[in-house]
């Protein structure tokens, strides 16, 4: 993906099986609307965290945007659990940034 490209998050709209989230990518005057969605069943099991899903999204989009020089042939992903797993391991790896206040005696 080049810096020339901006990829913008437009907003979600909750269907009945899926949440659909809603990105508009510009490049040299050329606009291209890009949909990505969710099960709901993945938020309703505790597998994603709504915060969480637009910037999952983004980074599907982002990825298949650097594979495709900018110019992937589909306009529409499906986020997989596969993927929704990946997110949260390695969100879930991260230490704490302030130590604890209770010192251990």
């Amino acid at each position: 993906m080049n810096a020339g490209i901006i990829v913008q998050y437009r907003g979600f709209q909750a269907k009945h099986l899926v949440r659909e989230y809603s990105f508009q990518v510009r490049e040299a005057g050329a606009e291209r609307e890009f949909i990505l969605s969710i099960a709901n069943e993945a938020f309703v099991s505790h597998h994603v965290r709504y915060q969480d899903a637009p910037e999952i999204c983004a980074q599907r989009l982002q990825a298949e945007l650097a594979a495709n020089a900018n110019h992937p042939s589909e306009t529409a992903y499906t986020i997989t659990s596969a993927e929704l797993n990946s997110y949260r391991t390695s969100r879930a790896a991260k230490p704490s940034r302030y130590p604890s206040r209770h010192s251990e005696t």
